[in-house]
């Protein structure tokens, strides 16, 4: 996987007259699974099964076709999946059953709670119980707190999959304007974490329903992340040509799946990641690499010479 440079301002050259150079995900996402099935068979070779396990609650086709992709993306590498499927009338205990057991179960080293859960389930409770140490998406709070403490844990999927595609494409990051509209939890809040890194070293701005003129931020944006879910909300006129644009909103309409990037974005841009075919694989691939590199983590702390301390001791 390319590094990139990462040395300074954006280097997209379109000016309106070509299109923006495509952000290919799904390629990426690829080429990352084809290394994780190497690193996967030396962990078997060591002992170490690794096993992802999926918490699903209720019957939306959408979240049942994205947790699929999941489990296939397991078969791909050859990690174990686990499915912990419950009705849409869940009550809170059963959830919180559904996380012990998971906790508990040896086949499953790391695992998710597929978001948003049915209304009237509280899901900070519910990633409140889980294993840090299992929580595959990174959004425990002890993982998140990780993050801002610059420790090493799971990385939250979404944003570490944008700051990867990024890299990959050679898309400068240090020292670039990011703006990010949304601040939710699993891509918005913790993305700003991410970038804000000294390994990354950008500077970002969090556009949200209460900012006030939103539209200047953009136009000065040297990369726009869009993660609201307001259908092609980001259009043409609010693009800096030459910027990265990353759609991660998605909206369900009678046409079907809609991003928040406005088609038209393309011919501004620089570099554009499409929904589907651009955040979307990379999500799941850092998912997958989240379960890999816990248990390498474990691995490493099983094969510590017994003279030196762990870390914490």
């Amino acid at each position: 996987m390319t590094t990139g440079s990462n040395t300074g301002s954006n280097t997209g050259s379109n000016t309106g007259t070509s299109r923006a150079v495509l952000l290919d995900g799904k390629a990426l996402a690829t080429k990352v699974k084809a290394d994780l099935a190497k690193r996967v068979e030396v962990l078997r070779a060591a002992g170490f099964s690794p096993g992802l396990g999926t918490m699903l609650i209720g019957d939306d086709p959408g979240s049942h076709a994205y947790v699929a992709g999941k489990h296939r993306d397991c078969a791909e590498v050859g990690i174990a999946s686990v499915r912990a499927d419950l009705p849409a009338n869940a009550t809170q205990a059963d959830v919180m059953r559904e996380v012990a057991r998971l906790n508990a179960d040896p086949l499953c080293t790391g695992y998710i709670i597929q978001l948003p859960l049915p209304k009237g389930l509280n899901s900070i409770a519910a990633l409140e119980a889980m294993d840090p140490e299992k929580d595959a998406d990174g959004l425990h709070p002890m993982n998140l707190g990780r993050l801002v403490l610059g420790q090493e844990a799971p990385l939250p999927c979404t944003p570490r999959g944008i700051v990867e595609l990024l890299r990959a494409y050679d898309v400068p990051i240090n020292g670039a304007h990011v703006v990010v509209v949304g601040r939710g939890v699993t891509v918005g809040r913790p993305l700003g974490l991410l970038l804000t890194r000294k390994s990354e070293n950008a500077t970002v701005t969090l556009v949200h329903t209460g900012t006030k003129n939103p539209a200047q931020y953009l136009r000065e944006a040297d990369i726009i992340v869009a993660a609201a879910g307001v259908p092609h909300m980001i259009t043409a006129d609010l693009v800096k040509p030459g910027a990265a644009v990353l759609d991660v909103g998605i909206t369900r309409t009678e046409a079907g799946l809609v991003g928040d990037i406005h088609p038209d974005v393309m011919n501004v841009a620089g570099f554009m990641a499409p929904m589907p075919g651009g955040v979307g694989p990379m999500t799941r691939a850092m998912l997958i690499t989240n379960v890999v590199e816990s248990l390498e983590r474990a691995h490493r702390r099983v094969h510590l010479p017994a003279h030196l301390p762990t870390q914490g001791a």
